[in-house]
């Protein structure tokens, strides 16, 4: 393990360990915890459902961040669970993390966690005809990799899938690497090129890193994508990439830029579910995906 993931597990640590303490599980929430969705100690997931709602709810998959070197459910489940509780049923996994486990591992457990919503659609009462998805950081590039293999077929060939899950109706981004070259990943982002040698299982160089990109594989059928970003987040620039992207290829995209007065929010603020700002994000990419799902977008 290099010292770029040493550093950034410590330190990604003891920030979560003080935004999240104190919280508790909702009374008003539902949990089925610890469903194994493979065979590696890491391949868990749980399905949060608000418990005044019954039948099919509209299903949200949340892909955690961590630099690809760090994070679990554990530590998202606070957050999954508010989104859980303006309506949705939510899916909160952890993944294989690199260095210990190399790339496309981490890409196969996020078609993995889809091929189980709509195996298991049913017994948890998913409406996976309302199938939408979250991923900040390294959770937002995972999540659009995932997307790039369900919509683009050559770039799928790639891949060693033996069933590619479904498409998301709509999908949001926070504070997402999304566009990854030794050339834009310089000054504070340098870190995130550490952290690529860790995950990729080859040298890395612009044309192992070109398959991983993101940006480089969106087809017209990328679905409907909401992109935010705020002050503080050293990932910032990567968004007006991926709205690049997104604008030649015609996807249906909003972009949001979060501030305060107050101070910079810094990277990944939206978790923080005691923050203001936090609040009204999570309302407008919740809100977002409801206007796509009715077609008034």
């Amino acid at each position: 393990m290099s010292l770029a993931s040493e550093k950034l597990r410590k330190e990604f640590a003891a920030n979560d360990a003080i935004r999240d303490a104190g919280l508790t599980t909702p009374e008003c929430i539902m949990r089925f915890d610890d469903i194994a969705y493979g065979d590696h100690f890491q391949q868990k997931l749980d399905v949060y459902r608000p418990k005044n709602l019954s039948g099919k709810l509209p299903v949200v998959v949340s892909v955690h961040g961590g630099g690809w070197v760090y994070g679990d459910k554990e530590l998202y489940q606070y957050y999954t669970m508010d989104i859980a509780k303006r309506g949705f049923a939510v899916v909160n996994f952890s993944y294989r993390l690199a260095p210990e486990t190399k790339y496309p591992a981490q890409l196969e457990d996020v078609n993995s966690v889809f091929l189980w919503v709509k195996a298991n659609a049913e017994k948890y009462g998913l409406d996976t005809e309302r199938l939408f998805a979250i991923g900040d950081s390294a959770g937002a590039h995972l999540l659009g990799l995932y997307c790039n293999i369900c919509t683009n077929p050559d770039y799928a060939k790639l891949y060693k899938l033996k069933e590619v899950g479904p498409l998301p109706q709509a999908v949001s981004f926070a504070c997402g690497v999304y566009s990854i070259s030794i050339e834009n990943m310089q000054g504070d982002n340098e870190r995130m090129l550490d952290l690529a040698t860790e995950l990729l299982p080859i040298e890395m160089n612009n044309q192992s890193l070109q398959m991983i990109d993101v940006t480089k594989h969106l087809t017209p059928d990328f679905p409907p994508t909401f992109v935010f970003t705020c002050t503080g987040d050293f990932m910032q620039p990567q968004a007006e990439l991926l709205q690049n992207a997104l604008r030649i290829k015609k996807v249906p995209h909003v972009l949001r830029f979060y501030a305060d007065a107050k101070g910079d929010l810094g990277h990944v603020f939206h978790i923080d579910i005691r923050s203001k700002k936090a609040i009204i994000c999570n309302d407008e990419q919740c809100n977002f995906f409801m206007k796509i799902s009715s077609g008034v977008f």
